[in-house]
């Protein structure tokens, strides 16, 4: 049995396990066994998030790296995606993803009975994502996904969503292509523009008291400085109308934190460990 710092035996709270998947607190903890055991669990299914998702990768500090750069893309979670739809959709709800991105979000959403639409503007990406729900999910409940830049090909989709759920570019820290309308591989000025009109354009679409998620982290400019990637993403929000809600800390696996650290203090940069999940409400 776990102990505090006193002795005292740590009792889990199963109740609120079992009634929310993880307790509604606002940190969570991806290390912990529960977590861990239900990504194990999403992963036996077969989704491969990483295929169809190259990016180069320009701001190493919170990222592994080899040398100065690196190839890398980042994996979405899939027990978030089921804690979050738990949370923030309702039973069969229907959600919208401006930056899809690879996979899981989408197929996760199918799979727990929820309708998800996510844009892309990468053609074999989304290729990609299709392939793999077609092995995993039944061919009557595959999420839609639309090849696009989310500025145009939102202005195509009808109706209204229960929840407006995304990661998007974390401004240049993966640049997935050199595409007109890619964000990713904007100056920072250009990508706040194009950012906060997918927010708006996202949210217009969400319904009243609806929900809308973006997990988000923060990023370091040129001279090692962080940009405000975070707080500029609150104030998009709450430009277009919305209210912010709940914010919660994701504490990531250490990985090779432990190994970046002594690099990272020669110019006493904390190694990044986390990612803010910001929640706001029509």
């Amino acid at each position: 049995m776990n102990r505090d710092l006193f002795g005292n035996p740590i009792v889990e709270d199963v109740i609120l396990r079992d009634r929310f998947i993880e307790p509604p607190f606002s940190v969570l903890d991806t290390k912990s066994g529960n977590w861990q055991k239900r990504k194990r669990q999403w992963s036996r299914l077969g989704i491969k998030s990483e295929i169809g998702r190259d990016a180069k990768v320009i701001n190493m500090d919170t990222m592994a790296k080899e040398k100065n750069q690196a190839e890398y893309v980042s994996i979405f979670d899939p027990a978030l995606c089921e804690v979050l739809y738990h949370w923030f959709c309702p039973d069969g709800g229907t959600i919208l993803d401006p930056f899809a991105g690879g996979s899981v979000r989408g197929i996760v959403a199918n799979y727990l009975g929820y309708k998800y639409t996510g844009i892309d503007i990468r053609q074999e990406q989304i290729e990609s994502n299709r392939e793999q729900a077609l092995q995993i999910l039944d061919v009557n409940n595959q999420p839609n996904w639309y090849v696009g830049d989310s500025n145009i090909a939102l202005h195509g989709l009808n109706g209204q969503y229960d929840f407006v759920f995304s990661c998007p570019p974390y401004a240049d820290l993966e640049v997935y292509s050199d595409m007109d309308g890619d964000i990713s591989n904007m100056a920072y000025d250009d990508f706040m523009v194009a950012y906060e009109s997918i927010i708006s354009k996202s949210c217009a679409l969400l319904k009243p008291n609806g929900y809308a998620c973006f997990v988000v982290g923060e990023v370091r400019d040129k001279h090692g400085n962080y940009i405000g990637f975070v707080p500029d993403t609150i104030n998009a929000f709450k430009k277009c109308g919305m209210n912010f809600y709940n914010e919660a800390i994701l504490l990531n696996a250490i990985a090779s934190a432990s190994m970046r650290a002594n690099g990272n203090m020669k110019t006493q940069k904390l190694v990044k460990v986390h990612q803010n999940v910001l929640i706001f409400k029509k």
